[in-house]
């Protein structure tokens, strides 16, 4: 069957093919009413819009690509979901990849998305260093780097919380409640952010003149993490309380310590990373350091729109950086 054309669509709402075209462009603003007519028609008609085509007409892709060390991860996932809603209220599409936390995977991933040439990448690395594949996006597409990253020394445009802060505002919350016997569940202190996280936590328990906490990596895999700080947690004293530096530490420390019978609120404290509904509906509701993760995506976006509106690409790297706040509730407990 033919395919319908915008000349039909624009006929069917009684509107100009201008209209039309930037109903699904997004190349300038149409009032509700008119949007809704055009889509109706649309519809009706079984109109799709060429985006190949129109791109090529304007000499300009509106696509953009986002890269991510993992799409299971609910951190990484509410980020691109963000991401998503943005670029559609831009006229943007979004190609999304993830590199499962591997160098190889990523530079493979990399070479894919800028297949599409994409107006511009924002992307979360999988290690602690930049890999080559993404410092050779500095002369190909503006780019913006998310979360994994030294915001001193990247060549792109970040967008980062204050990890440090993060890290004093947990453990400041646990001494106030009295806990000295701290475990720290990390999950690689190759990252930036967790080695900051680790390091803002040292800095207030230094300064209350408590013994350096243990710090232990889980890794990111949640049953993997599980076996490892099940198998600490009954080879050493138990602590008064656990600082998880991650959703995912979060979880596997949760896993320990249901498979150890110990009671979070009860028998031990707990102070989680990210902040989620569930967090709050369990029968003991976790405390928890809340990422901006609204604000952190509206950023990136913001900063990439704008290298790609100046076409600057990534000259003069800015670095953009978010607190984050501590959710007080009821898997800490005092023992003063």
């Amino acid at each position: 069957m033919r395919k319908p054309s915008i000349r039909e669509v624009a006929k069917l709402a009684e509107v100009s093919t201008a209209t039309v075209s930037n109903v699904f462009s997004g190349k300038k603003p149409v009032n509700d009413e008119l949007k809704a007519r055009v889509q109706l028609a649309a519809d009706q008609l079984g109109y799709q819009m060429d985006r190949a085509a129109s791109q090529l007409r304007s000499q300009r892709n509106k696509v953009v690509t986002v890269l991510v060390p993992n799409i299971t991860d609910t951190f990484f996932a509410t980020i691109v979901s963000q991401l998503e809603n943005l670029a559609f209220e831009h006229g943007y599409d979004v190609i999304v990849a993830s590199s499962h936390d591997r160098e190889e995977v990523e530079a493979s991933r990399i070479k894919a998305l800028m297949s599409w040439r994409p107006a511009g990448m924002i992307a979360i690395p999988c290690a602690g260093q930049l890999s080559g594949a993404l410092l050779n996006l500095k002369n190909l597409c503006p780019t913006v780097l998310i979360d994994r990253v030294s915001v001193h020394s990247a060549p792109f445009d970040t967008v980062t919380i204050d990890n440090s802060a993060a890290g004093e505002l947990a453990c400041q919350h646990l001494i106030d409640a009295g806990h000295t016997n701290i475990l720290i569940a990390a999950s690689d202190l190759s990252f930036p952010p967790i080695r900051e996280r680790v390091e803002g936590a040292l800095n207030v328990l230094r300064n209350a003149n408590i013994v350096q906490p243990s710090v232990i990596e889980l890794g990111c895999e949640l049953e993997a993490g599980a076996e490892t700080i099940t198998h600490w947690l009954a080879s050493h004293p138990k602590p008064s309380a656990i600082f998880a530096l991650t959703n995912v530490t979060t979880l596997s420390t949760l896993t320990a310590l249901a498979e150890l019978n110990t009671k979070v609120g009860e028998d031990i404290s707990l102070v989680a990373f990210d902040d989620y509904a569930w967090m709050s509906a369990r029968s003991t509701s976790l405390t928890a350091i809340r990422q901006p993760v609204e604000a952190v995506a509206a950023n990136a976006w913001s900063k990439l729109l704008e290298r790609i509106d100046s076409e600057r690409k990534n000259s003069d790297p800015q670095a953009t950086v978010l607190n984050a706040s501590l959710i007080k509730r009821h898997s800490v407990k005092s023992i003063i």
